[in-house]
C-alpha cells in the first residue's frame, strides 16, 4: 500500500499571497497535480486520473486564488494534470465569476526528460522513487533513459520564465505538472534535496516571479533566490 501523500494547496496559496503582498510584479507557478489514483500495472500510469479527494482539493485551490491577478492555465498532457487545471479554473469561476480561456498543454510540463519509459519504470520499481531520483541527480542513470537532470531543470525554469514574460497586466501563469518536474527545480535551483526536505506533495508549487527587474525563484520551504 502506498503511503498517503501530503496536500500542499494551502502552502501554494499562502506563498502566492505573500509574494503579491511583497510587490511581485509577475508570477509563474508550477505545481504538482492533485491527489490521484495509482495502478499495479505501471503501463497504466499515463491514464490515472484524480481521486474524489483530489478533485475537491483542486476545486478548493481555485476558489482560494485571489481575483487578481487572473490565472492563465497550462498543463502537462497527462489526464490528471488537465483535470487539475480544469477544476482549478472551475473553482476560480465559482469564486469570482470570471472565465480565463482554455488550458494550454505544454511539452515542458510533461515528462519530456524520460527517453526510455520502459527502462525508467523498471528502475523505479527496482530502486524505489527516492533512490531513483538520487541516482538521476547524481548522473548515474544513462541519458538513453533519462536526460541530464540539470538540463531538465533549466528547460523547465526557462519555460516558466517564458510564460511569465508573456503575461498581460493582471495575469498569473499557473502550470500544472508532475512531482518529477518539481524535484529538479528544488534540487538545482532552490538547493532543497528531497532526502532532507521531503517529497513533493500534491498541489505543491515552485514559483518564479519578477520584482524590480530581477527574476527570483521560491517555494514554501525556501526564501526567494535569484534565478
Amino acid at each position: 500500500m502506498r503511503p498517503e501523500e501530503k496536500i500542499r494547496d494551502q502552502e501554494t496559496i499562502d506563498t502566492i499571497n505573500k509574494l503579491l503582498d511583497d510587490g511581485a510584479e509577475k508570477m509563474s507557478v508550477i505545481m504538482r497535480h492533485s491527489d490521484r489514483f495509482f495502478h499495479k500495472d505501471s503501463s497504466m500510469e499515463v491514464f490515472m486520473g484524480l481521486t474524489e479527494k483530489g478533485k475537491d482539493f483542486a476545486m478548493k485551490l481555485g476558489t482560494q486564488l485571489p481575483k487578481n491577478p487572473r490565472p492563465r492555465l497550462f498543463s502537462s498532457h497527462f489526464g490528471r494534470c488537465i483535470e487539475t487545471a480544469y477544476l482549478i479554473d472551475k473553482g476560480y469561476i465559482k469564486a469570482h465569476g470570471l472565465f480565463n480561456g482554455h488550458n494550454s498543454q505544454s511539452l515542458e510540463l510533461s515528462p519530456f526528460y524520460i527517453t526510455d519509459i520502459h527502462k525508467a519504470i523498471a528502475l523505479v520499481n527496482d530502486l524505489g522513487n527516492i533512490n531513483f531520483l538520487r541516482k538521476w541527480f547524481n548522473h548515474e542513470i544513462s541519458e538513453e533513459i533519462m536526460l541530464n537532470p540539470e538540463t531538465a531543470a533549466q528547460t523547465i525554469a526557462d519555460f516558466m520564465v517564458k510564460q511569465m514574460d508573456a503575461l498581460e497586466q493582471g495575469e498569473i501563469a499557473l502550470c500544472v505538472s508532475h512531482d518529477w518536474n518539481l524535484f529538479p527545480l528544488k534540487e538545482y535551483k532552490l538547493k532543497l534535496p528531497h532526502e532532507e526536505y521531503g517529497t513533493v506533495g500534491y498541489l505543491e508549487s515552485v514559483i518564479i516571479f519578477e520584482k524590480e527587474g530581477e527574476n527570483y525563484i521560491v517555494n514554501y520551504q525556501q526564501e526567494p533566490c535569484i534565478l
